[in-house]
């Protein structure tokens, strides 16, 4: 294990910043999820990490060294690929023994690590086999079981579960949860599913635009977000976000007050806050969704229990929250 720490790390290509300083120590042992949508450098700020990108400015160190200019195979890292970037020809032990091959291990140590490795991931049937007679979540488990033979200070993870069937993703988010438990190592896991996000994270790094809009532990991100990006981008279906003149809250086109699905409700004990047409509604089983547009063609979703009344389509309805439970943003999108 090992502790990491980026100090105001930047990375340009050219004149075009993409990484605008990010600050963050990380514990041994923490598990550390980078979220956000494409294009916002969450995978760049991976890859500086791992050496695989030169940082432009600020410093990475792990395990309390600097490593800017450490290549990456003398940083200490394994890295998962979205693609597992296994090799056709070799079998799966070959694969997972790789990395030990080419650092010189005697082959009795390749032999235990690679044995011990297949056993915690269950693929020891699997090791005389090639690649391409895996399943996608064998692949997956191959590559994990690389890099958990390099016993490595950090784990890094690009998007391991974007190839992977819905029910798989799943599976192998416990797994790999699972996993880093029982192995202690510090990871840093990129995505831009906000619910592996939500369910992996010991705390987040929230992307957008290359900065960090918010770092925490997921459930205090989810109740307390600081910029209006942060509100809308994690929580599915995401926050509403209406008019403050609704609220009296501010000047009408001043501010926005956010709302999550499941704090509206219709014909609400505390009163109506705001009047609205039901568009159409989602029985989900467990739950239903009801969207509904409001007078300025606002459109907000309210979660409620599939026990209560279902209001059918065109039917107006009058909506309402605690005060409590909204959050109010600034012109520039910070919550004040």
């Amino acid at each position: 294990m090992a502790t990491v720490r980026l100090e105001d790390i930047r990375k340009s290509f050219g004149k075009t910043e993409v990484i605008h300083g990010v600050d963050i120590d990380i514990a041994e042992g923490e598990f550390i999820v980078i979220v956000g949508p494409s294009g916002c450098g969450k995978s760049t700020l991976l890859r500086m990490v791992a050496g695989l990108e030169t940082v432009t400015s600020g410093e990475v160190q792990i395990g309390g060294q600097r490593v800017n200019e450490r290549e990456p195979m003398e940083r200490d890292i394994a890295m998962v690929f979205q693609n597992y970037a296994l090799y056709p020809h070799m079998s799966v032990f070959d694969n997972m023994a790789y990395g030990l091959k080419i650092a010189g291990r005697p082959k009795a140590e390749i032999a235990e690590r690679v044995a011990e490795a297949a056993k915690l991931l269950q693929i020891e049937p699997y090791l005389d086999r090639r690649p391409r007679e895996l399943s996608g979540g064998q692949r997956q488990r191959v590559a994990m079981g690389r890099a958990i033979v390099r016993k490595p200070s950090v784990f890094l993870f690009d998007e391991p579960l974007s190839n992977l069937d819905a029910k798989l993703r799943v599976q192998m988010r416990l797994e790999i949860k699972q996993l880093q438990r029982r192995l202690g190592v510090t990871s840093l896991y990129v995505t831009h599913d906000q619910v592996e996000a939500m369910t992996l994270a010991d705390r987040m790094i929230v992307m957008n635009d290359g900065r960090a809009d918010q770092i925490g532990p997921p459930l205090e991100v989810y109740a307390n977000p600081k910029t209006e990006f942060v509100a809308s981008f994690i929580g599915s279906p995401p926050m509403n976000f209406l008019p403050a003149s609704i609220a009296g809250a501010a000047p009408a086109g001043a501010a926005r007050i956010g709302v999550r699905p499941e704090h509206m409700q219709i014909d609400a004990p505390d009163g109506t806050r705001a009047n609205a047409t039901v568009l159409y509604t989602e029985a989900l089983g467990a739950e239903t969704l009801v969207h509904a547009k409001l007078g300025d063609g606002s459109i907000v979703t309210i979660r409620q229990d599939a026990a209560a009344p279902r209001p059918s389509e065109g039917s107006e309805v009058k909506l309402g929250w605690s005060v409590r439970d909204q959050k109010l943003f600034d012109a520039q999108g910070q919550a004040v």
